[in-house]
């Protein structure tokens, strides 16, 4: 059954389109299936957008916007290095879910097109400075910290990949422990 009431917003359709992306990549964010998903006609979309790559634009600035620098705010305004390490590290380690969709794995599927690229591209920067920054304020030198900021990155990445294929993956306890014994200088 279609109901058009209440009505969607914009931020509605994104979030669907975020949902459908973290499914099955770009090629899954489809007008009509996500009315379907949504229970709205066409015609609720056709309020917010013009079409299809304009819901992708606006999906992937959302999603760029509260996986970068303003996702990271919370995390950066931390004063003491080694804290804001510890509960980055510690938030990253539980907010992985086995089995779970995620947006990010599903974009590199989709990593040659340029609107892609830049939103990856700008959230893996912004994340990247945020570890440099940190390390540096730990005390490495630029190089030093550069290096551990893409290393523990990357682990990060990598902790998300093994949560895509794992239904059992250790606690997120002992994740985070593990995660702050290897990256938190002693």
């Amino acid at each position: 059954m279609v109901n058009d009431s209440p009505r969607l917003s914009a931020q509605d359709w994104t979030r669907a389109a975020l949902k459908a992306i973290a499914d099955g990549g770009l090629a899954a964010v489809g007008v009509e299936p996500l009315a379907r998903t949504l229970g709205v006609t066409k015609g609720s979309f056709y309020a917010h957008f013009r079409n299809r790559d304009e819901l992708i634009t606006a999906a992937l600035a959302d999603w760029g916007r509260n996986h970068g620098e303003a996702g990271l705010a919370e995390y950066a305004a931390i004063a003491d290095p080694r804290q804001r390490l510890r509960e980055l590290l510690t938030a990253v380690v539980r907010a992985v879910q086995p089995l779970a969709p995620s947006v990010h794995l599903s974009l590199l599927g989709d990593r040659n097109d340029p609107r892609v690229k830049n939103a990856v591209g700008r959230v893996n920067q912004a994340r990247l400075n945020l570890l440099t920054s940190t390390y540096l304020e730990l005390g490495f030198p630029p190089d030093q910290a550069a290096h551990r900021a893409r290393v523990a990155y990357a682990a990060i990445l990598g902790l998300l990949h093994l949560a895509q294929t794992e239904a059992d993956s250790p606690s997120p306890d002992a994740l985070a422990d593990a995660a702050a014994a290897i990256f938190l200088p002693s």
